[in-house]
């Protein structure tokens, strides 16, 4: 008897039909001798639909009250799976996150899972019973509600697979698997059998919406076997593991790309020591995360420099320059803010040379400039234009020999979380 974790995002859960199937493919797994613990995400669009109800009555709603709203669309998901379940049959319990045993640190509306205490989960699989567990949430020691941000039912379906030592953790999503890039781009995009930690979770750093980077590096830690699959087909999945096989003649994996990407120059800075720390210090304790760096030569004892970020900090980023230019002079800064990023990942890259060197001819026979470029052993990323980025992947997919004669599987609209 294996005991089984199910995660099941809001597409595979967002109407009655779909809550259907979804449940009889739980019994199914329940009926081939599996005990199964299940992570639901809030039915299609009921999270954003409750953000636009809480703007329209305060644009800025304190972060307790939106934890408190938000967490109710995983509620009404887990109990109305759990009444499915038993109209086939079965006995099923749902519960919330704080339930369930998740304790959490007391931050609002990104909390990280600190503790799980499963004695309730076990209780109910003794019981024989399904048990179904709200996604995205959790309790602090104070007794507080606490939400775990985007991604966050993956989360709490590789944290509780690890709390629980179950077999395997399976993330049930819209497509059958983890592509070589987003199928929606590329229609022959190759499904892998097998990726290693390492490459997904850079994949997911740069963009690749699938998994969230929090679930791969808890899955890393605690040596979760995860495996994603659809929700729509019976089809095998994709294995997240510690090492994988690498095809023959296949040395990027995939590539990912980020669309909320924007870049602030800072122009005419004195180049001086703790400049950078400085800037870098004020955009950190403002809670600004910063990604790609890039300082140009010196002229007359000045410098250029320039960083990426997410495009809705931009403005924050600059106030937050400005206000330091005492400490800092600066002759002034410039942004641009409609911009991608192209990524490509894989673990053989590092014993190849010429791959970062294929990816930049692929980019400039499209006429596209690189603005901005960032490595390490496992990835290569370029910062463009937006306008090309679909014509760039297709491109970089071809490059690297990804393509394939079959169509990739998409059945349904993208994961909201």
């Amino acid at each position: 008897m294996s005991l089984i974790v199910m995660k099941f995002g809001g597409s595979s859960v967002g109407t009655t039909e779909r809550m259907q199937r979804v449940a009889q493919r739980i019994v199914q797994t329940k009926e081939a001798g599996n005990r199964v613990v299940v992570v639901v995400s809030a039915m299609g669009d009921t999270t954003d639909d409750l953000i636009d109800q809480s703007k329209q009555l305060n644009p800025n709603p304190p972060a307790r009250e939106m934890d408190m709203l938000l967490t109710t669309g995983e509620q009404i998901s887990v109990a109305l799976l759990s009444m499915t379940i038993h109209s086939l049959g079965h006995e099923a319990v749902s519960y919330t996150g704080w339930q369930a045993g998740i304790l959490t640190e007391s931050v609002h509306a990104k909390a990280r899972i600190s503790d799980i205490r499963p004695d309730r989960i076990f209780n109910s699989l003794d019981n024989g019973q399904i048990v179904i567990v709200a996604g995205f949430q959790g309790m602090t020691d104070e007794g507080e509600i606490t939400t775990l941000g985007r991604g966050g039912s993956d989360t709490t379906a590789v944290a509780l697979a690890a709390a629980i030592s179950a077999d395997v953790c399976e993330i049930f999503t819209d497509v059958d698997g983890i592509y070589s890039t987003d199928p929606r781009v590329v229609k022959c995009a190759r499904k892998l059998n097998e990726i290693s930690y390492d490459e997904m979770l850079e994949l997911a750093h740069l963009g690749a919406a699938v998994l969230h980077p929090r679930a791969v590096e808890y899955a890393k830690h605690n040596n979760v076997k995860l495996v994603v699959r659809s929700s729509f087909n019976q089809n095998e999945g994709t294995t997240v593991k510690e090492e994988a096989v690498m095809e023959q003649g296949v040395v990027v994996s995939g590539i990912a790309f980020d669309k909320n990407v924007a870049r602030i120059s800072i122009l005419g800075v004195e180049d001086v020591p703790g400049v950078l720390a400085k800037v870098f210090g004020a955009l950190a304790t403002n809670g600004i995360d910063v990604d790609i760096i890039v300082q140009s030569g010196v002229q007359g004892g000045k410098a250029d420099f320039s960083f990426t970020l997410s495009k809705g900090d931009t403005d924050r980023a600059i106030a937050v320059i400005e206000a330091i230019r005492g400490e800092v002079p600066f002759r002034e800064t410039t942004s641009e803010v409609d911009l991608v990023k192209v990524s490509i990942v894989g673990a053989g890259m590092v014993s190849n040379p010429g791959v970062a060197a294929t990816m930049f001819d692929a980019i400039s026979k499209l006429g596209v400039s690189i603005k901005m470029v960032s490595t390490s052993e496992i990835k290569c990323s370029c910062v463009i234009a937006a306008e090309p980025l679909n014509d760039v992947v297709r491109a970089l997919h071809t490059a690297y020999g990804l393509d394939t004669a079959e169509q990739a599987f998409v059945g349904g609209p993208s994961e909201r979380r």
